[in-house]
């Protein structure tokens, strides 16, 4: 086997062992509240998700939530994809109801 007869550098070996992770991505420790755990675990555990996905999705989700940019972006993309169509009951209605919108 050539493996066994090629010298390995600790580089070349911390690297490789580095790969062998089970895991993609940063890995993190954050301290939360223990009611908010249980709520967590028992989430993961009834949508068949690990604890870490659940994370990793509700981080997302709020970081969604609170990029304006991504924001406008993803409304800009829904608008073109529905087209350019007038309705004059419809624009009214809707100009109406930001208005009322907290922004």
């Amino acid at each position: 086997m050539a493996l066994r007869s090629q010298r390995w550098s600790a580089g070349d070996w911390i690297a490789t062992w580095w790969k062998c992770g089970y895991t993609n991505g940063m890995k993190t420790a954050v301290s939360i509240p223990d009611k908010l755990f249980k709520g967590a675990d028992r989430l993961a555990r009834r949508t068949k998700r690990s604890r870490s996905r659940l994370y990793g999705d509700a981080l997302k989700e709020y970081l969604a939530r609170h990029a304006p940019d991504e924001v406008t972006e993803a409304m800009n993309r829904a608008c073109t994809e529905v087209g350019d169509a007038k309705d004059r009951f419809v624009s009214a209605l809707t100009h109406r109801i930001l208005e009322r919108s907290e922004w």
